[in-house]
C-alpha cells in the first residue's frame, strides 16, 4: 500500500483531463459548423477537485470551444482560479479550413486526410489556442483517439511536447491500433531526442498476459478484438467504470509499477441529456460525486500528486520513463 505519510516515496502523479468539445458527438453527428458548446459553462462545477483536493485539470479544447465567445471566459476562469491547463483537442471535421459542406456519419480517419490539410487544421487549432492563451499550447489530444505513428512528427513540428491521444486496449477498424500500447507514459521512438512524451489514458488488463493472448487470437483491428475493452479492461475513467473498478484499476496499476494515473471524461458528459450515460440532472450530479469521492479515496490510500499534462512533461526526464518498444499493436 502506498502510504501518504512516507515522504521518501515518489508520489503517484495523477492527471485529470477533459475533452472540452461541442455537443452532438454521442448522437453520431459530426457537424462541421454551427456546433453548440453550452456544456462548457458547467466546468466551474469541477472547481472543488482543484481548490479543495489539489488536482488541477487539463482541458483539451476543440476549435469550436476556442471560437465561442461564451466559452472563452469560462476557460479563463478555470485557468486563473483553478490552475487548469488549456490544451489542444483536434476535431478535424469541425476545424477550418473546411472542405465538406456536410458530414453524415463518422468523419474520415485522420491518417487518410491529405497531409497538407491536416497540417492546416492543426495550425488553425493551435493558433486559436494561442490567441486565447497568449502563449503556445504544448499538450495535445487527437479526437476519436485517432492518432497513428506517421502523425507524431506533425505534432512535434508544431511545438507539441506531450501527446495524450493513446487509449490502450483499443483497436479501431480502419483506424488506430493502440491495443498493446503501455499504460504509463513513454517516449515514442519516432521522435528523436525525447522531445515528445506520450501520456496514455490509464487502461490495464485484468492480467498482464491476457491482452497479448487476446491480441494473438485476433491480431487485426476488429469488433472482436475491441470487445476486450468491455470485459477484461480496468481504468479509473468515471463514465466507463464503477467506483469499485476505478479503485481496483488504481491499485493494480501501481502494483505493476505505474508512475502516472491518467483519467478522463468529456465535458458534454456533464450536461444532462447530452450523452447516453447522463440522461438527467440526477445522473450528472452522481457523476461529479463519484469523481470527488474517488479522488478522496485516492488521497487517503496513496501518496499522490495532482499534475497537469504540462507539469508532467516538465518532470518527465526526472521520472525516467522508458522508450516505447517496437512491436505490433502500437498504432
Amino acid at each position: 500500500m502506498y502510504k501518504p505519510s512516507d515522504s521518501k516515496m515518489t508520489p503517484l502523479r495523477v492527471i485529470i483531463s477533459l475533452d472540452v468539445e461541442e455537443e452532438g458527438l454521442f448522437s453520431g453527428r459530426y457537424a462541421p459548423a454551427g456546433c453548440s458548446v453550452c456544456n462548457v459553462k458547467l466546468l466551474p462545477r469541477l472547481a472543488p477537485l482543484s481548490q479543495e483536493l489539489g488536482f488541477p485539470l487539463t482541458l483539451f479544447c476543440a476549435h469550436t470551444v476556442f471560437s465561442s465567445a461564451e466559452a472563452r471566459p469560462v476557460l479563463a476562469w478555470m485557468r486563473d482560479q483553478c490552475g487548469a491547463e488549456i490544451a489542444a483537442h483536434l476535431h478535424h471535421w469541425s476545424t477550418p479550413p473546411l472542405t465538406e459542406s456536410s458530414i453524415s456519419g463518422p468523419p474520415v480517419r485522420t491518417h487518410l486526410l491529405p497531409q497538407h490539410l491536416l497540417r492546416q487544421r492543426l495550425h488553425t487549432l493551435l493558433d486559436a489556442g494561442r490567441d486565447f492563451q497568449s502563449a503556445p499550447l504544448t499538450s495535445f489530444r487527437m479526437g476519436r483517439w485517432d492518432l497513428k505513428t506517421q502523425l507524431l512528427p506533425l505534432l512535434a513540428e508544431a511545438g507539441i511536447t506531450l501527446d495524450s491521444s493513446i487509449c490502450p486496449l483499443r483497436a479501431h477498424v480502419d483506424g488506430a491500433d493502440h491495443f498493446l500500447a503501455p499504460a504509463d507514459p513513454y517516449w515514442p521512438r519516432e521522435i528523436p531526442g525525447r522531445t515528445l512524451l506520450e501520456a496514455p489514458i490509464t487502461q490495464i488488463p485484468l492480467h498482464s498476459s491476457l491482452a497479448r493472448l487476446w491480441y494473438a487470437l485476433f491480431p487485426h483491428p476488429s469488433p472482436r478484438l475491441d470487445r476486450f475493452h468491455f470485459w477484461a479492461t480496468l481504468s479509473a475513467n468515471p463514465v466507463w467504470h464503477s467506483a469499485h473498478i476505478m479503485r481496483l484499476a488504481s491499485r493494480l496499476h501501481f502494483s505493476r509499477g505505474g508512475k502516472v494515473l491518467s483519467l478522463f471524461w468529456h465535458s458534454s458528459e456533464m450536461l444532462p441529456g447530452a450523452s447516453p450515460h447522463i440522461p438527467d440532472q440526477e445522473a450528472a450530479d452522481a457523476l461529479l460525486q463519484k469523481i470527488y469521492s474517488f479522488l478522496c479515496w485516492l488521497k487517503k490510500h496513496f501518496h499522490v500528486q495532482g499534475v497537469t499534462a504540462a507539469q508532467l512533461r516538465a518532470e518527465a526526464h526526472e521520472l525516467h520513463f522508458d522508450e516505447r518498444p517496437q512491436g505490433r499493436g502500437d498504432w
